[in-house]
């Protein structure tokens, strides 16, 4: 019997691959709603990253985001993300349809915001390759000066 070598699918990113962004978007001040950048937080304290990868703190920052997602050749979106599903599910959104979800799914005015962003990037044609949007769903949004709930 003769066995295939096992092909990884995806090749893996080099020195010399585009520039990845990582992107935390939410309000800090309002409980589960500031995800995005505590995840960011944590990824900058405790790993440390290729030259081509930028962690970018997005806040609520709307359109002055434009210029980390044009120059981006593959965009990773952590945020809170209203799925209706129970506290601290996580849930992957890719490609085309991040900004549909994004659209459709607004518990903020942030993600509006970024929902434009992404909408300019594509008219001025520099949009990402890849774009993937993590989400996790909040179990609180409504305490201003709270901190990120446990399940979350």
């Amino acid at each position: 019997m003769h066995s295939q070598p096992f092909v990884n699918p995806r090749p893996q990113p080099t020195e010399a691959a585009g520039p990845i962004i990582v992107l935390g978007i939410g309000n800090v001040l309002w409980a589960d709603e500031g995800l995005g950048v505590r995840c960011v937080e944590l990824l900058q304290q405790r790993y440390a990253f290729a030259p081509h990868v930028q962690l970018v703190d997005g806040g609520t920052q709307g359109l002055y985001l434009i210029s980390y997602v044009q120059s981006a050749e593959r965009l990773l979106i952590l945020d809170a993300i209203d799925y209706g599903l129970a506290p601290g599910t996580l849930r992957i959104i890719e490609d085309e349809e991040v900004p549909k979800f994004l659209g459709a799914k607004k518990m903020s005015l942030h993600q509006t915001g970024f929902q434009e962003v992404l909408q300019l990037a594509e008219l001025t044609g520099h949009y990402p390759q890849r774009v993937v949007l993590v989400g996790c769903q909040p179990e609180e949004l409504d305490d201003y000066g709270g901190s990120l709930r446990p399940a979350v």
